[in-house]
């Protein structure tokens, strides 16, 4: 287990205060699960959630299911066991807004004085629920997890992974460890102050790190996924990748610079050659190789950075249109609450 350069004691200090905030409801957690047609893992999920919270803090948690426009049955199996069970509540989007916006709508959400996010796949092992409720209670403001892939987890997955959290590190000035998982517990001060940001493109692993507080980091490894199969394509993966990148830093455009001045320096150079060639060489004929070669290597560099340049346009737009990041269809469990935008 790792740990932030935070004292132990000044993070007891500041979780105190936080966790009194909010305790007349009685909801001492919110789990915010967002599920993508996973019919089939959601009893079983809350099966396991109930098994080891009701020994813990019985009657003391709510698991919230956010349906991200699923297309089998997973709304009505969040609605049977919401009839069925008072702690357990349900929030449909109108459309698959993606994992981070399904997130960010339990967050809106929760009423607990802390929420722990976790997938529906069963792969977030429910077991070290109590484990992450102790580090909150030692006070930890944020408690992250750590993924340990296995022996037999294929090359590029595992190299994808390593070199994404990196350069992420990198490019943005926050550090972000390996394996770290969207399986955390915010403690109500630290939720509140993930709800302020109004920002497209969230990239909530990021954004934990950025905020600060008293934080700590505990390894885990992953379940096995009972049913169906993971919704996570590797085209999702890069585009959570360029997403949280962009978001989080402008080094890019910067590099662009850099990129630019190296490619005027070898243009500069093509050119010296030739005038040396025509002029000094005599003999020496200058030819078309050398030529072709910098107007195509100008142009190589031009359109990948054009291209860039026109990536942070789009996420100005995308940021002037103050669209609704996610649109709530249904609800069930939440007595008429619906969420509420956070300035």
């Amino acid at each position: 287990m790792e740990t932030s350069n935070s004292s132990t004691t000044s993070a007891s200090e500041a979780g105190a205060s936080s966790r009194e905030a909010g305790a007349s409801d009685g909801l001492v957690v919110s789990l915010i699960v967002p599920a993508f047609n996973e019919a089939q893992n959601i009893p079983l999920l809350h099966h396991r959630v109930s098994e080891v919270l009701q020994g813990q803090i019985p009657q003391q948690w709510e698991l919230i299911f956010i349906d991200d426009g699923s297309r089998d049955a997973t709304w009505a199996a969040i609605g049977q066991l919401a009839a069925e069970n008072a702690n357990v509540r349900g929030i449909r989007l109108s459309r698959n807004f993606g994992h981070q916006y399904a997130l960010l709508a339990g967050m809106e959400m929760a009423e607990g004085r802390a929420a722990i996010m976790m997938d529906c796949d069963l792969q977030h092992p429910v077991e070290m629920l109590p484990m992450l409720l102790q580090k909150w209670r030692e006070g930890f403001l944020v408690v992250k997890t750590l993924r340990q892939d296995a022996d037999d987890i294929g090359w590029f997955k595992a190299w994808s992974s390593r070199t994404f959290y990196r350069l992420f590190s990198f490019l943005s000035g926050v550090d972000l460890q390996p394996g770290l998982a969207d399986f955390r517990l915010l403690d109500r001060k630290a939720l509140e102050e993930m709800l302020r940001f109004r920002e497209e493109g969230l990239f909530l692993r990021g954004l934990t790190e950025w905020i600060g507080f008293p934080s700590c980091a505990i390894p885990y490894q992953p379940g096995k996924r009972l049913h169906g199969q993971s919704q996570y394509s590797l085209k999702k993966m890069v585009k959570l990748g360029w997403g949280g990148v962009s978001s989080f830093s402008i080094m890019p455009l910067r590099i662009g610079i850099l990129i630019g001045l190296i490619g005027s320096l070898l243009s500069a150079i093509g050119i010296l050659y030739s005038f040396f060639g025509r002029f000094i060489g005599k003999g020496v004929v200058p030819g078309w190789a050398s030529t072709l070669m910098v107007i195509s290597l100008l142009f190589f560099l031009l359109f990948i950075y054009l291209g860039v340049l026109g990536e942070y346009i789009g996420r100005m737009v995308v940021e002037v249109r103050r669209r609704p990041r996610f649109i709530v269809s249904e609800i069930t469990g939440f007595a008429g609450r619906r969420p509420q935008p956070h300035d």
